[in-house]
């Protein structure tokens, strides 16, 4: 460890010293620990205050540019006063005063959504403070640093208190370089970091290749990560096993054509190394034993869910077909032995010569029909419980597996084990179609690396049919400002070919370059 990783973990122990000196004093004058409310401004106060801070921040609403209102022309006269002339410095140099700037979602204290800190240094000690009142701010979104002078210890500090915020999506960490490479250690596998701004951090090739492991490797790679800014540093590669980041921006950097080519080979179909050959065939083997595991567990299920099986159900509709049969036969042989007996009662005098009348012949046929009725009652109403219960039975085992489907795991697959192509004896995986947007403008890219890109793009066959399934590939590439010859062919064909896949069509080729050089500011 160096002299200045000692001085910065001596200063760590210095304020962890101080906080238990100031947790023993409100002990002993019987204070209890300060609840957050959710509302920034009176935390961090109170946090400051019992901290013993001599100077705390403000914690303000953030500025916009609509908020800048053309002012009247002040008083020639009024310039020439005291208060006047005091309150334009005091004004001038508010702007360089820590503040903590902020944006409400609902113009309530209790909703802060964003924080914004520039240019003043940030100790330890204050990271402290921000690790007990931000994990309170239940709609925190996003914050964004600039020039706060992080260490390689507060760094790890500020790491810490980012998984502590659940609803944090961007991250920006801007203009502060670190000796040591641990930028890297912000796009964890398990980070629910969706976008991360690392720009002006002098980041060097080594970091840059810890960021692009990082992103992907053949154990796994981050999949909650969408965006990364890492303009004005230097990074060649890091999209060969990513299938999760939607877009890179690498403008202002030194990428020179052998970088160019690292990025447009993986945008297109790419050959295995052989340790990634081994490695598919690992995960391959494994997948195929885990599915064997699961093949008896899932007849197990399927047995349990159908108590019988297709043979011995057959067999129940038969049995119960001759149960209704004999049940009708003997019912029939009733209703004959009880005609043969009304003649008998009639012969006794039994019934009344009323009743005795013969019958009309409407009568009869009504009375024939309702025995019909009555006869084929039975085998309807238990044919149609049949089909109704082997209809339901189907719809229920149909809703299962449509069940099981939406409950399956819909983690992503490893790239490693997607549809492959043989061929010339080597593995190709069909490249990096889920990066929509690579921003590679104002670096050092000549016309070979054009042509890297311009075969990838060819190669890649994006489908922009609607209601399209599966990822469709680079939608937008910005490679202006680099090393080719004004009148390049290559550059003419690829915006071409862009301009057809660009979901936001430009008006002109001076409006797309504007565009591009202020998204990459």
């Amino acid at each position: 460890m160096g002299k200045k990783g000692e001085r910065g973990a001596k200063d760590k122990a210095a304020a962890l010293e101080e906080e238990a000196r100031n947790a023993a004093r409100r002990a002993e004058h019987g204070e209890e620990e300060y609840q957050c409310t959710g509302i920034l401004e009176q935390d961090f106060l109170e946090l400051c205050t019992r901290a013993g801070f001599q100077e705390i921040p403000k914690v303000t609403l953030r500025p916009h540019p609509n908020s800048f209102a053309v002012q009247e022309e002040p008083d020639p006269l009024a310039e020439r006063e005291g208060p006047y002339i005091i309150a334009q410095i005091q004004c001038k140099y508010a702007f360089f005063r820590p503040t903590i700037q902020v944006d409400l979602e609902h113009e309530d204290p209790k909703t802060t959504k964003e924080i914004f800190i520039r240019n003043w240094k940030i100790e330890d000690k204050m990271l402290g403070i921000f690790a007990k009142c931000l994990p309170a701010l239940s709609h925190l979104q996003s914050i964004r640093l600039w020039k706060v002078g992080l260490t390689d210890v507060t760094f790890l500090s500020l790491l810490s208190i980012v998984p502590t915020c659940s609803t944090l999506k961007t991250l920006a960490v801007e203009g502060n370089p670190m000796r040591e490479r641990v930028f890297h250690k912000l796009i964890a596998e398990e980070t629910n970091l969706a976008h991360i701004s690392l720009r002006n951090n002098e980041i060097d090739d080594e970091a840059a290749l810890l960021i692009g492991q990082a992103l992907s490797s053949l154990k796994g790679s981050n999949k909650n990560l969408a965006s990364i800014n890492l303009s004005y540093n230097h990074i060649t590669d890091g999209l060969r096993l990513n299938r999760s980041l939607l877009s890179l921006s690498l403008a202002h950097n030194q990428i020179k054509d052998e970088g160019a080519l690292k990025l447009a080979e993986v945008l297109g179909p790419f050959a295995l190394t052989h340790m990634e050959v081994v490695e598919r065939r690992r995960l391959l083997l494994e997948k195929e034993a885990q599915e064997r595991c699961r093949l008896p567990q899932r007849h197990a299920e399927l047995k349990n869910e159908r108590p019988s099986s297709h043979m011995s159900s057959i067999a129940l509709d038969k049995l119960q077909t001759a149960k209704t049969t004999k049940a009708i036969t003997k019912k029939k042989e009733k209703e004959k032995e009880k005609e043969k007996e009304l003649p008998k009662k009639d012969d006794k005098g039994q019934a009344s010569a009323a009743t005795a009348a013969p019958a009309t012949p409407a009568a009869q046929s009504k009375k024939e029909d309702s025995k019909q009725a009555k006869k084929a009652a039975p085998p309807a109403e238990q044919k149609a419980a049949r089909g109704k219960g082997a209809k339901s039975g189907t719809k229920d085992k149909r809703a299962q597996v449509i069940e099981v489907e939406v409950i399956e795991p819909t983690e992503m697959v490893n790239p490693l084990l997607e549809p492959a192509e043989h061929r010339d004896g080597q593995v190709f995986l069909p490249g990096n179609r889920v990066l929509i947007y690579l921003n590679l403008i104002r670096n050092q890219i000549t016309e070979k690396g054009l042509q890297a890109f311009l075969v990838a793009l060819e190669q890649q066959s994006v489908r922009l049919a609607p209601g399209g399934k599966g990822p469709m590939g680079l939608l937008r590439l910005s490679l202006a400002k680099n090393n080719y010859p004004v009148d390049s062919k290559t550059y003419a064909r690829i915006q071409e070919l862009m301009w057809t896949r660009d979901p936001v069509p430009r008006s002109g080729t001076a409006a797309r370059v504007a565009e591009e050089e202020m998204g990459a500011a």
